[in-house]
């Protein structure tokens, strides 16, 4: 686990194989199928009793445990769900807008929206650099099923413009993540990360778990806390 540890501190990634089981992965299938989507996906998962208790498994979990921050909490699980009929590219970008209980009068925040009836904002950079995603692949994702591609190390550069962006792809090359069922692929959000289109008829579903911790600053609040 030490090559592990190591990857994600200095190229801001890692997979952890066998976070959960082959059982938990089918139970968990069948829960996204019961569940009523407008689109590919949701970002408002956590408000689910299940869903909130994968949260604090993955947070008491023996190995993801020691890359996540100092009494981290779940604040937010994201659905993608690939599949011939829901299908989709993702350009070269970085995951800045975290979700918040409601809007404060701070010039450190910015880019405030609202998804899926919660509210986001970009934080300070500092809260950004402290996040750490855990996306657990319900299925197995090799390269022809849009598996992630990203850009080692850029994590570390803080907030980048599409120009540095498309630099230092160029400079640095893409990696491609596939991940096993079961397994999950653990990195910062200030990665530069992308996705093709999948081109095998296998769904691909992942459920991106963000921790981060347990408060913020610039009198913001988690929207959830886990």
């Amino acid at each position: 686990m030490d090559e592990l540890y190591r990857r994600f501190l200095q190229e801001g990634y890692a997979v952890f194989p066998d976070v959960i089981d082959a059982q938990e992965c089918d139970a968990l299938a069948t829960r996204l199928v019961e569940l009523e989507l407008a689109g590919a996906g949701s970002r408002a998962l956590l408000a689910l009793p299940w869903c909130a208790g994968l949260a604090r498994q993955l947070r008491r979990h023996p190995v993801l445990g020691a890359v996540l921050p100092r009494g981290a909490v779940g604040v937010q699980c994201t659905l993608f769900e690939k599949t011939p009929d829901k299908n989709w590219l993702v350009s070269l970008h970085q995951d800045l807008s975290i979700p918040v209980n409601e809007r404060v009068d701070s010039l450190e925040c910015s880019g405030w929206s609202e998804k899926e009836g919660g509210i986001f904002v970009q934080p300070p950079s500092a809260v950004l650099a402290d996040l750490v995603a855990v996306r657990v692949h319900i299925d197995a994702c090799p390269s022809e099923s849009g598996a992630l591609r990203v850009v080692p190390g850029s994590h570390a550069l803080g907030r980048l413009s599409k120009e540095r962006a498309d630099c230092l792809r160029l400079e640095r090359g893409e990696q491609v993540i596939p991940v096993l069922r079961g397994s999950a692929l653990v990195m910062r959000p200030l990665l530069l990360h992308a996705s093709s289109k999948a081109i095998s008829r296998s769904a691909r579903r992942v459920l991106h778990y963000l921790f981060g911790p347990p408060r913020l600053p610039a009198g913001l609040a988690w929207q959830f806390a886990i």
